[in-house]
């Protein structure tokens, strides 16, 4: 039996107010990329990227701070939330996707200044699959086990004409998962991503994308996220 790990959950846009960690007591670290305050309840660290105080727009995440605080709290294994636009009808607002690639080639974050940068990233392999293999012990419905991320710069949405440029290739898109990805493989983090569709990327259907039909699902999807965290991390520290 695989040892219980210091999990942390970095939570996005769906779990923006929930009362996931409601009870959590707040754990300020100090980071060279400036302070971060993560929160910490029964054992599992929770980093909300988007801030406790106010909303921060993904283009203005401090990607590095969030990261480099995680690993001096501890954290042995990243279990990272993010809210995503479908490329694919067959995977409908309400589906959840654990993607195993990702593509962002405009990316050119990372931690050093040297030849330690030039890493091949991507999803901790056996942390995903640990990941996998207690979501089908559980009894939890199955997610889409393969899937590629892309990453955008954000805060805007995508246009039509590069949804379909990119539509063959890719399945989901957000502006987060990838950037932690690479920052996490840079500092031996395990790190695996659970993205929620929250809609159809702009152009995928006939109806226009506004935030506001983004957000009303983003709360519909929310209890069947909730109830899917609180598993897995509970099988996680048995």
């Amino acid at each position: 039996m695989a040892k219980p790990l210091r999990l942390a959950i970095i939570g996005g846009t769906s779990l923006l107010g929930s009362a996931q960690f409601s009870q959590a007591d707040p754990l300020p670290v100090v980071t060279p990329y400036g302070p971060v305050t993560l929160l910490e309840q029964e054992g599992v660290l929770f980093l909300q990227r988007h801030g406790l105080e106010r909303y921060t727009p993904p283009h203005r995440i401090n990607h590095h701070a969030h990261i480099y605080a995680l690993q001096q709290a501890g954290a042995e294994a990243v279990l990272a939330i993010g809210s995503v636009g479908s490329l694919r009808l067959d995977l409908p607002p309400g589906t959840v996707v654990v993607p195993d690639d990702f593509y962002a080639p405009h990316l050119s974050l990372s931690f050093f200044d040297d030849q330690r940068g030039h890493l091949a990233p991507g999803f901790h392999p056996e942390w995903r699959n640990r990941l996998l293999d207690l979501w089908q012990q559980s009894g939890l419905p199955m997610p889409r086990t393969h899937g590629v991320y892309w990453q955008t710069t954000g805060p805007r949405f995508e246009t039509p004409a590069e949804i379909r440029i990119l539509a063959p290739h890719v399945h989901v898109v957000g502006m987060t998962i990838a950037s932690e990805t690479i920052l996490a493989a840079e500092l031996s983090l395990p790190y695996a991503a659970l993205c929620m569709v929250d809609n159809f990327a702009n152009g995928i259907e006939a109806k226009p994308l506004s935030y506001e039909s983004f957000k009303a699902q983003v709360h519909a999807n929310e209890a069947r996220l909730l109830q899917t965290i609180h598993v897995l991390s509970k099988a996680v520290l048995l």
